[in-house]
């Protein structure tokens, strides 16, 4: 859909949900997306954008600009991924003999064994090797925080979920997205913290900020370099 306010006009996407409130969505290529609930009318929603205008511009630009130098992957030897913060090149190695395809990370390289150099193999030994890592390194830094929580996870687990980074449910359960390996240590460690919190405090209320302050003094850095970084996660 489009709507044109004040000499501008923007695409959007409307979606119908079960959910009580409407919500506006930006994605890191500046997509629009207009959650709402089932019976709300057009009229309602078009009212929505017009009353966040300069936010909704001023967003949709800041993600055009980030992206504005991005190119697509390339699935071949030199391409370069993120890796606990840091870009590495990819190193191909095809052998017919490979029961599985797998990934390795050793000497300042990530090197992808598959069966058949194709670009689908790659990507799927990739992603299988973020969500391994992801899982590694969550359930070790919940580890090391653990002392400062008397509740404990019932369980771990690592998603696709493109919309969240974390989320604990009100039966302790926590659940990671796989592209976190990619974020530098001190990144992973405010969201398994974030998430910790959350099951002492299951909002995001007042008394849930102080005490992911006191365990992480500078999470807002933290918290940035998602925000700034979040478009380069990719595979």
């Amino acid at each position: 859909m489009t709507h044109t306010f004040l000499g501008e006009t923007i695409d959007f996407n409307l979606i119908y949900k079960k959910r009580k409130t409407i919500g506006i969505y930006i994605d890191i290529y500046g997509h629009i997306e207009v959650r709402v609930p089932k019976d709300t009318k057009e009229e309602r929603v078009r009212q929505l954008l017009e009353d966040k205008w300069a936010w909704v511009l001023k967003k949709t630009e800041e993600m055009k600009l980030r992206t504005a130098g991005h190119k697509e992957k390339v699935y071949d030897h030199g391409e370069t991924f993120l890796y606990l913060g840091n870009v590495y090149p990819i190193q191909i190695l095809s052998d017919i003999n490979i029961k599985k395809d797998y990934v390795l990370f050793e000497q300042d390289k990530l090197y992808i064994y598959v069966k058949q150099h194709e670009v689908e193999r790659i990507k799927q030994a990739l992603k299988r090797f973020y969500f391994q890592q992801c899982k590694l390194l969550v359930e070790a830094r919940i580890r090391a925080y653990q002392s400062n929580f008397k509740l404990k996870p019932r369980a771990i687990r690592i998603s696709d979920n493109k919309s969240t980074w974390g989320t604990c449910d009100s039966k302790q359960q926590l659940t990671f997205n796989w592209k976190l390996a990619m974020a530098p240590l001190e990144v992973i460690d405010y969201i398994v913290v974030h998430e910790m919190c959350h099951m002492v405090h299951l909002n995001h209320d007042r008394s849930f900020w102080r005490l992911v302050g006191k365990l992480l003094p500078d999470y807002e850095e933290r918290q940035n370099w998602l925000a700034q970084s979040s478009w380069k996660m990719i595979v």
